[in-house]
């Protein structure tokens, strides 16, 4: 289905913001600022424009609805001239399965200006863009972006999607969300002077926060939680707020019910967000490459996503070492991890999705790190607090304010806001894109690219052949992950032989080790048919045999889900 997107303006007007920068520093064709952010609208309308901009390379289709009706665009990168898109390896990237992790959306909007910015000029660029296919979901998650964007919240709510929950199980869904009592446009929270119980006090050395009382200290203040009000009468504040589920808990490997995985929903997919991203991938075997952007924490994060799932295979954990490690140095303050060793569990994840039900290589990319603000590994206690005061003149903080609230009498309202945590500071913004999209694209560089190696027909006596032909793989991803050949996902490579006339095939098989050491592992069925399980390895190659008696020519055909097709006519 194409994309839909009404036009609201041809051109955004995008006063005070300078826009980014091509490769080599020069004027961009497309002028698009990277020191903001963009709401979901923005977003639908800079993707038009950008395929009104490359119409050759680009093409934007609707992938799903969300509960709210928004549409969930993806934009496909292929230069049909050198091959449909099918016969391609291809690297699927999206953002924003949490409404609040709004970043991942810019860094997807950088990759695809950057990409063709740079088609032509940057030689690296050229080639990605020639032979490989790039998939990119800017927002899964449309409902959850703009309510964090056009209603109030903190830096962590509005994770979830808009359809109802009863979180409180009261019969009504949703009635009781946290309330923007002051008007600031963030939900802060609040604080009730007290002469008893008190729990916090004031920072004697910066009344500005709070900290907690120790045993037997005497306190000023109880903490009352985020702003809000009981709008629905039942003696709670904020119990009910909207949604309440996490669509990155729904996917069908390793899902959880409930009371496992908290926000899993009724069944994997059941949320039409999910379910339209996960029918996407299942359509496109030739997706060899995944990476999903999150915040915060500065992490590359791979599966498994719980202890109960086995450790990836030898192969493939190779394959993963080297491009966390290449991209801890791309990315400084990040940390190449694993996700339930060294985060938490999660059971039903999009990445676990991608590596142990498809057998691609995954990563979650967490963005934003917080040692980032001074640039250095040596963290202060107050960091936090001198950042706001040095760098952002104060505006992630604010200041306490009284407020009759109708339950609690006399209180008061402040703190840090939305903008203090998860996010990056608008001026910080690009390089955060830059440096993640630099991982995503060494990722890509690595998906495997089959190329014929040597090939020989030797007679071995009047009018019988040995025909052999190797095939290389010189990237570092394999045609076929271990875990997928372990597991039968997907399809095997193929190299399929045909021969003229009366000529036939009477042997054949894979040819194992060197000479003088070689042996030959013969094929019982479909001999002009030999099925790669493995597919081809990670910087290796495979060489085949055929006895065929009968002259050739003989044309020779390799198929791959992930190396795409390959050719050849073989004659004496």
């Amino acid at each position: 289905m194409k994309s839909s997107i009404t036009c609201v303006a041809t051109i955004l007007l995008l006063v005070g913001c300078l826009p980014a920068q091509t490769g080599r520093q020069t004027a961009p064709t497309f002028e698009l600022a990277f020191n903001r952010f963009y709401d979901h609208a923005e977003i639908g309308q800079i993707l038009q424009r950008m395929q009104a901009t490359w119409p050759a390379f680009l093409s934007l289709d609707v992938i799903g609805t969300s509960v709210g009706g928004r549409e969930i665009w993806v934009m496909t990168v292929n230069n049909p001239n050198t091959g449909a898109e099918t016969e391609k390896a291809a690297i699927y990237i999206d953002a924003n399965i949490h409404g609040n992790e709004v970043q991942g959306a810019e860094v997807c909007l950088y990759t695809l200006w950057y990409l063709m910015e740079n088609y032509g000029k940057l030689e690296r660029i050229t080639t990605l863009i020639d032979e490989r296919v790039f998939y990119i979901v800017p927002t899964v998650n449309p409902d959850g972006r703009d309510h964090w964007f056009h209603a109030a919240n903190t830096s962590s709510s509005s994770r979830t999607g808009i359809a109802p929950v009863d979180s409180d199980r009261d019969g009504v869904a949703d009635e009781d969300p946290p309330n923007d009592l002051d008007g600031d446009g963030s939900i802060t929270q609040m604080r009730k002077r007290v002469t008893k119980d008190a729990t916090h006090k004031t920072n004697p050395d910066d009344p500005r926060f709070m900290v907690r009382c120790k045993p037997g200290e005497a306190g000023e203040f109880i903490m009352l939680g985020s702003e809000g009000l009981d709008d629905d009468g039942d003696g709670r504040v904020n119990e009910d707020g909207v949604g309440g589920y996490d669509m990155n808990r729904s996917n069908p490997f390793d899902w959880q019910p409930e009371y496992v995985q908290f926000g899993a929903g009724p069944y994997p997919l059941y949320w039409p967000e999910t379910r339209s991203v996960a029918e996407f991938l299942f359509a496109r075997p030739n997706i060899a490459a995944l990476q999903s952007y999150h915040n915060a924490g500065g992490m590359m994060l791979r599966g498994p996503g719980a202890e109960s799932v086995p450790e990836y295979p030898r192969a493939d954990l190779a394959v993963y070492d080297e491009l966390g490690k290449k991209g801890e140095r791309q990315l400084p303050f990040y940390r190449y991890l694993i996700i339930h060793k060294d985060l938490y569990t999660v059971h039903g994840g999009f990445v676990n999705l991608g590596a142990e039900g498809l057998g691609i290589i995954s990563f979650t990319n967490e963005l934003w790190a917080s040692p980032q603000a001074f640039n250095t590994k040596d963290r202060q206690p107050n960091d936090r607090e001198d950042f706001n005061d040095l760098v952002m003149m104060g505006s992630f903080l604010t200041d306490w304010k009284p407020y009759d609230h109708p339950e609690y009498g006399p209180i008061e309202i402040g703190g840090w806001n939305m903008w203090s945590s998860r996010v990056p500071p608008s001026f910080m913004l690009e390089e955060l894109c830059h440096r993640n999209m630099a991982f995503t694209l060494l990722h890509a560089e690595s998906m495997p690219k089959p190329e014929w190696g040597p090939s020989t027909i030797k007679a071995i006596s009047p009018g019988l052949f040995q025909v052999r032909v190797t095939l290389k793989n010189p990237k570092l991803i394999p045609t076929r992950t271990a875990l997928a050949a372990q597991k039968k996902i997907g399809l095997p490579d193929f190299v399929q032989i045909s021969v003229p006339g009366t000529a036939k095939v009477v042997a054949a098989g894979i040819v194992r080790g060197a000479w003088p050491h070689e042996s030959v592992d013969p094929i019982e069925n479909e001999l002009d048919r030999i099925a790669l399980e493995s597919g081809l390895p990670s910087r290796g190659d495979v060489t085949l045999e055929w006895i065929i008696l009968g002259d050739g020519p003989y044309d020779v055909l390799y198929l791959s889900e992930k190396g795409g097709r390959l050719t050849a006519t073989l004659g004496l």
